[in-house]
């Protein structure tokens, strides 16, 4: 089990800080000539030093510089042809994955308020799911009562950050309509595939719990990419097999970028 951590509080969102500093970025880039290059470059005018260095360290490489660079790599190819909520959506793809607490609070509160007809989301729930969570052995240590509450608006800060929840800094948000954008789906599905997740697995997997879907839900985004003309997918029974028409993610981002 990966325990969950405080490294939201390094930054939420970040969608703009996180779209400049792919522009800035180039593949083989340290972490340390990243943040150096950034802090040259005049674009963060009102960010410290320091504070520039928290940003590039402790979230930007987390979520992006992870696997030699891959997610950062995909980005940069992408983002030219991406529109804010594609990117948006991609952005808490990789931020969940860095930050299991924030996926797990998606799924289990965010999406279980949405399928229960609730309109709003506040930092109460997520309090009572850290604190849920605490009570479980979710992380190393008990966290203090200010920790909690620190982080309890963390995890709302990133929603809003994300679309899922009006942005803003109430106590107590919207709930925003939500669905994965087609060139997502084609992503996420692609990315697990050549992860070496099986077919059948991957319909499962928890990623696109993060939008909301579950296994039928993902064939039916499955067929729509098929027939799209990006994959090929045959269902008998409980059984699917998919025939993938790229090899490489690069391919894909390439494709992706014309459509």
């Amino acid at each position: 089990m990966t325990l969950y951590t405080t490294q939201l509080q390094a930054g939420l969102g970040l969608v703009n800080e996180t779209k400049t500093l792919l522009d800035l970025w180039e593949p083989g880039m340290t972490v340390p000539r990243l943040h150096q290059v950034a802090l040259q470059s005049g674009r963060f005018p009102n960010v410290t030093a320091r504070r520039l260095r928290n940003l590039v360290a402790e979230c930007f490489a987390p979520r992006y510089l992870v696997n030699d660079g891959t997610p950062a790599r995909h980005l940069k190819i992408l983002l030219p042809s991406l529109g804010s909520t594609e990117f948006q959506q991609m952005l808490l793809l990789f931020t969940c994955r860095a930050n299991e607490i924030l996926g797990d609070f998606i799924r289990e509160v965010y999406w279980q308020k949405y399928a229960g007809g609730y309109s709003e989301l506040s930092n109460d729930d997520a309090r009572a799911f850290v604190e849920c969570s605490i009570d479980q052995g979710k992380t190393s240590k008990r966290w203090s009562e200010t920790t909690v509450k620190r982080v309890s608006t963390y995890l709302t800060g990133c929603a809003g950050d994300y679309g899922l929840l009006q942005d803003g800094s109430k106590s107590t948000r919207r709930l925003l309509p939500y669905r994965i954008a087609a060139r997502v789906a084609a992503y996420v599905a692609y990315d697990l595939h050549l992860d070496g997740v099986g077919d059948n697995a991957l319909l499962d997997h928890k990623d696109w719990g993060l939008f909301g879907l579950s296994h039928h839900d993902v064939l039916d985004e499955i067929k729509r990419l098929s027939l799209k003309g990006l994959l090929i997918v045959q269902s008998a029974g409980q059984v699917i097999r998919i025939s993938w028409k790229f090899k490489e993610m690069e391919t894909l981002s390439d494709v992706l970028t014309q459509s």
